[in-house]
């Protein structure tokens, strides 16, 4: 068979109905362009070089541009994304986070070789409780206080008692004990400066205690993050048992809609605008603002509420406000106050202004 030949062929099973091979097979990308010949699937560049560490397991080859003899074609014609989504997706847990095409590589790498190399979820698996699945007991590499080293640190999660906890050095007792309710986990590689850093946040006394940590094996740290997931939705069943369970998966865990740098000005706008890191959290509808990024708590939150309630965006400046240098600006209206920020150029500006109004105009 000639490349042309093949090349049509391959196109028309990427196009193919009921096969689900639009999309990759792994991270959900539309229009997959490489193929595992040995599992049938076809997938992205992105997932396709995570398949190329694994050549026990699956082999790769682009459908655009290597050759593909007639016995693989139809190989493939007679598997297909969905085929192998039934057989190695067959037991996935309601609280294992499966990565999209946009989320870091230890998440995406780690959920197919859960799935191809250690065949954590075909049928014949037993499938683990989520308050079995939520206890967890190792050690993890905490950055100390002053943000100037990480110390290897004792950490113990227990689904059933509702806690994690964590221990100083040679310590039997926690130097903190967190409630399962208020806990959340999310990868943060460029933050916190290591492809396997994770950010674990929750509350005290009020306010958001950030914890950045990481692991040397990626199995490791995503193995952590998703018993935290585990614990996490064995309360939520457990405190909201009659909430269907597709409004509980999203309130497992979740991710900043919106972080980075914006200055900041005080109540009267009269005092010096001042650099700030902003995260934005669209569930607990609060803006947070640090003087740095990997700080242990926030100087300050702004709760966001909803626009028939007084809230709203603008990409303003008050009048009276005088720059040395013009730079985007905006008000966040709140019922006590108008918030002024400013934006290094137009297109931050109006990636925060969509962040906010987008939690705005939400019920």
């Amino acid at each position: 068979m000639d490349h042309e030949r093949s090349k049509a062929l391959l196109r028309e099973l990427q196009r193919a109905s009921g096969t689900g091979n639009d999309r990759c097979a792994d991270c959900g990308r539309p229009g997959p362009e490489w193929a595992s010949y040995k599992l049938g699937i076809l997938v992205c560049v992105n997932c396709s070089g995570i398949h190329r560490n694994l050549p026990g397991i699956t082999r790769v080859k682009s459908l655009v541009l290597d050759f593909w003899e007639n016995d693989l074609i139809e190989f493939m014609k007679s598997h297909g994304n969905l085929c192998a989504k039934a057989k190695y997706e067959a037991k996935v847990p309601p609280y294992y986070y499966i990565p999209h095409s946009d989320d870091c590589v230890v998440l995406r790498e780690q959920w197919i070789r859960a799935k191809y190399e250690r065949e954590e979820f075909v049928a014949t698996r037993v499938c683990q409780d989520p308050c079995s699945a939520g206890n967890r007991e190792g050690f993890l590499w905490k950055l100390g206080q002053g943000r100037r080293q990480f110390h290897k640190r004792k950490f113990l999660l227990s689904a059933r008692e509702g806690v994690m906890k964590y221990y100083g050095k040679e310590s039997t007792v926690p130097k903190a004990v967190i409630s399962v309710e208020t806990l959340n986990a999310m990868f943060q590689e460029w933050k916190i400066g290591h492809s396997h850093g994770l950010q674990i946040t929750y509350s005290t006394d009020g306010q958001t205690r950030n914890l950045f940590v990481y692991h040397e094996s990626g199995k490791e740290i995503v193995d952590w993050f998703n018993a935290i997931r585990a614990a996490r939705y064995h309360y939520l069943r457990t405190a909201f048992p009659n909430v269907p369970e597709h409004e509980l998966i999203p309130r497992i865990t979740r991710n900043f809609v919106k972080e980075g740098y914006m200055e900041k000005t005080g109540p009267k706008h009269k005092e010096a605008f001042k650099g700030r890191w902003f995260s934005l959290d669209s569930q607990e509808r609060n803006l947070m603002y640090f003087k740095n990024p990997l700080d242990e708590f926030a100087r300050g939150q702004i709760f966001i509420g909803r626009r028939d309630e007084g809230y709203e965006v603008r990409p303003e400046l008050p009048k009276g406000i005088r720059l040395k240098k013009r730079k985007p600006s905006i008000i966040l209206v709140t019922p006590g106050r108008e918030f002024v920020f400013l934006c290094d150029n137009d297109e931050k500006q109006k990636e925060w202004i969509e962040a906010l109004d987008g939690i705005i105009s939400q019920h």
